[in-house]
Order: structure tokens, then C-alpha cells, then sequence
């Protein structure tokens, strides 16, 4: 199926204020180079954010982690679970369609969709608050028909049940998850018939999609007001559960430094720099000769944001990259911020000389 951007695109993209937190934490779980990584989690917080993946919002994916834009547009478009256009304000239904489910009544969820969504996949209702797809296999045979609404499953459906949860989701209501005719999980269709001394009433679903549906957190997507999920070796103060610390009062904002102080700051740090630099540092430049500066992302390795790294530390052209001795390689590797070592990995200088000779 061939999966390209939306024809109309928002003008700018940018993550809420906690996401933006969130996203800066999830990237901190992978070594210095590997941030790329992170690619997938990112994508799927910025979804969440927007209910779809604009240009944009793939872009700032890109400049966070460093990454080509076309790098990270192939996996936006190669995953299905990304969608590339905008979905219903609500949910987005995805019907499974595979054999199971199709043998149990697929057929008659889909023609519910027809019915109350849009006649085709990916288009909006009237109202704007669904959308609708068919997908391949959920993984939910035992409990077919069935199909994921928002993060949740909705199971043992019926053509009426879809119908009605259609309805109560559009009027405000949160539905229960689940299966939709009383039995827990997979358990028989006639009830259980071992551990029934284990069963107690209040337990109707699994733990997960209990605890989701006694908060109505079902179809609600991310948006960054939740209880942040903290990387292990953070800070884990304000998390729920026992035992975790309580959370801490925020600490009073320090005050605002003159510019007397930031430039003694500033000159601290560049000489702690230079004295805890190896090698020499390359000439410079205040600035690109006549105003325009190579296009170093050409060298392998080189995204915008390392693009920018380099102009900041005086390096705009391919000629100044061919010049660096190893000595000077080592200061350049020492010092790219979060990049170390790029400069040798992947041989900046002999590339540069190559684009140099182009020029």
C-alpha cells in the first residue's frame, strides 16, 4: 500500500511543553550516537499529541534526534500504526479483517463503519470525530470479531454492539474495554470451568484494561497532563506506586544572572573546555566566506542539528573539514556536544576532501 503525506499540511509542529520533557527523557536511554534510536517512542508521542503525523512533526522528530528528514519519513511510512493524514477528533477504528475475525462477522463491523463514519477508509465522519480502516491481524482470534479503538481493544463485537459503542463514544461516554458479551479475556465462551475459587465479581477485565477503565483512560490519547513515565535512572519523585519517594517541592527559580555574570560564565566554560580539550583546535571562522556556507549535511553522518553544532564551533566549509589534521580531529570529536567521536567514525576529512574537490 503506498503511504505518502497528507496533501495539506499545518505550517508548524511543535511538542507540548511536558511531551517535549517526555521526549527529551526517552532519548537519554540510549548512548551518545545512538539517539536514533528513540525514533519510534518520539513519532508516537508527537501522534498522540495530534491524533496524526504532519511533515513537520516528523521534521522536529528528525532535528531532535539528528536524523536525515527522509530517514525518519521512512519509518513513519513504513509502520501502519502511524497515520499520515488526520483522524477522527475522537477515535480511529481499525477493524481487523483477517480470517478469524472475517469468518466471525468482520464483513458486518466494516458495513457499520460505512454506515456511521465514511463510506471510505481514512475519511472523517460529517462531525469529524471518527475515522475508520480495516487492518491485518490483531491478535485477538479467540475474540473475534473485533478492533482496536484509540490504544484498546473492543471485543466480541456484533454489528449492534459496534453501532452502539459508535454512539456512546460520540456523546462523551467511556465503554467499557474488552469483551462485549460479559466473559473475561479469552476465558470459554460458557464460562469458566477451573480456579472458579479465584474469581471474584469486581475483577471483569485484566489488570491493564481494569485499571483504564476504572480512570477512563480508554480512548483518551497522550497529551502530557498524565503522571510522566520517567526513565529508571531519572529522578522518581512524583511517580505513582508503593514504595516510589513522595514528590518533592519544585525548587525556587534561581535568579536571573547580569550580563557582567554570563559573560565570566561563558568565558569559564570555554577555557574548561580548552584546557580539558585533547589535540589543537582548527582556524575558525566568524562567519560562511561571501555569506554561504557549504552544505555539510552532503558529508555522511551530518544532520541539521550537527550542521548547526559546526557553524557554532567556526566550520562552514568543506575545504576547512579536508584541512584538519589528526590533531585537530581530536579536538573536534572531543568537543561535538552529544556527538563525540562522529568526526573519526565516520571520516569526515577524507569525505570533506572529496566534496571539496566538487566545489
Amino acid at each position: 500500500m503506498l503511504r505518502r503525506l497528507h496533501t495539506e499540511q499545518p505550517e508548524s509542529f511543535a511538542f507540548t511543553e511536558a511531551n517535549l520533557a517526555w521526549a527529551n527523557e526517552q532519548i537519554t536511554k540510549y548512548p551518545a550516537g545512538r539517539q536514533a534510536s528513540a525514533v519510534i517512542p518520539l513519532l508516537w508521542r508527537a501522534q498522540e499529541q495530534e491524533g496524526w503525523l504532519s511533515q513537520r512533526a516528523i521534521e522536529t522528530v528528525a532535528d531532535m534526534l539528528d536524523m536525515a528528514y527522509i530517514r525518519v519519513l521512512e519509518v513513519a511510512s513504513f509502520y501502519f500504526m502511524f497515520q499520515l493524514k488526520p483522524v477522527g477528533s475522537v477515535a480511529h477504528i481499525q477493524i481487523c479483517g483477517t480470517t478469524s475475525c472475517m469468518i466471525c462477522g468482520a464483513e458486518d463491523l466494516i458495513a457499520v463503519c460505512q454506515e456511521k463514519i465514511a463510506a471510505k477508509p481514512f475519511d472523517t465522519s460529517a462531525d469529524g470525530k471518527f475515522s475508520w480502516e480495516e487492518v491485518e491481524c490483531l491478535g485477538a482470534c479467540t475474540n473475534a470479531p473485533m478492533a482496536q479503538i484509540g490504544k484498546d481493544y473492543y471485543e466480541d463485537l456484533t454489528a449492534e454492539k459496534l453501532a452502539d459503542l459508535l454512539d456512546r463514544l460520540g456523546k462523551g461516554d467511556v465503554p467499557q474495554v474488552g469483551p462485549q458479551n460479559g466473559r473475561m479475556g479469552a476465558e470459554p465462551l460458557g464460562g469458566i470451568t477451573t480456579l472458579k475459587e479465584y474469581v471474584n465479581g469486581a475483577i471483569k477485565l485484566s489488570t491493564s484494561a481494569q485499571l483504564a477503565d476504572e480512570i477512563g483512560d480508554t480512548v483518551k490519547r497522550i497529551d502530557g497532563t498524565e503522571v510522566p513515565l520517567r526513565a529508571p535512572w531519572g529522578d522518581q519523585s512524583g511517580r505513582r506506586g508503593e514504595g516510589v519517594a513522595a514528590e518533592q517541592p519544585p525548587k525556587a527559580p534561581e535568579p536571573p544572572k547580569s550580563a557582567v555574570q554570563q559573560a565570566a560564565a561563558k568565558k569559564a566554560e570555554d577555557q574548561a573546555s580548552s584546557e580539558e580539550s585533547p589535540g589543537t583546535r582548527p582556524a575558525a571562522l566568524e562567519a560562511a566566506r561571501d555569506g554561504a556556507a557549504d552544505d555539510l549535511k552532503r558529508i555522511k553522518g551530518v544532520g541539521p542539528k550537527l550542521e548547526q553544532l559546526l557553524h557554532k564551533l567556526g566550520f562552514f566549509h568543506f575545504d576547512q573539514v579536508a584541512a584538519w589534521t589528526d590533531d585537530e580531529v581530536a579536538w573536534v570529536d572531543h568537543n561535538l556536544e552529544g556527538f563525540k567521536g562522529r568526526v573519526s567514525r565516520d571520516e569526515w576529512v577524507k569525505q570533506a576532501k572529496e566534496l571539496a574537490a566538487e566545489v
